[in-house]
C-alpha cells in the first residue's frame, strides 16, 4: 500500500476509465478528469482500465501532518 504524501497531488487522466480512492470517497473518474489528493489523505486508482494513463503533478512546500 502506498503512504500518503507530504504534498498535495493532481491527476490528469490522458486515458482510460476507472475509480479512485480518496480518504472515505471513491470517485469515478474518465478521460480529460482533474483528480485531487490532499497532503497526507490515504489514496489510490481503485480500478482502471488497461488504456489508462495519467499525468501527476505534486504541488507546494511538503506540509507535516
Amino acid at each position: 500500500m502506498q503512504k500518503p504524501h507530504d504534498r498535495d497531488e493532481l491527476y490528469i487522466v490522458a486515458s482510460g476509465p476507472g475509480t479512485f480512492s480518496r480518504g472515505d470517497e471513491l470517485v469515478s473518474f474518465g478521460q480529460g478528469d482533474l483528480l485531487f489528493a490532499p497532503a497526507h489523505v490515504p489514496h489510490r486508482f481503485e480500478s482502471f482500465s488497461d488504456d489508462f494513463r495519467t499525468w501527476v503533478i505534486f504541488y507546494g512546500e511538503p506540509r507535516s501532518s
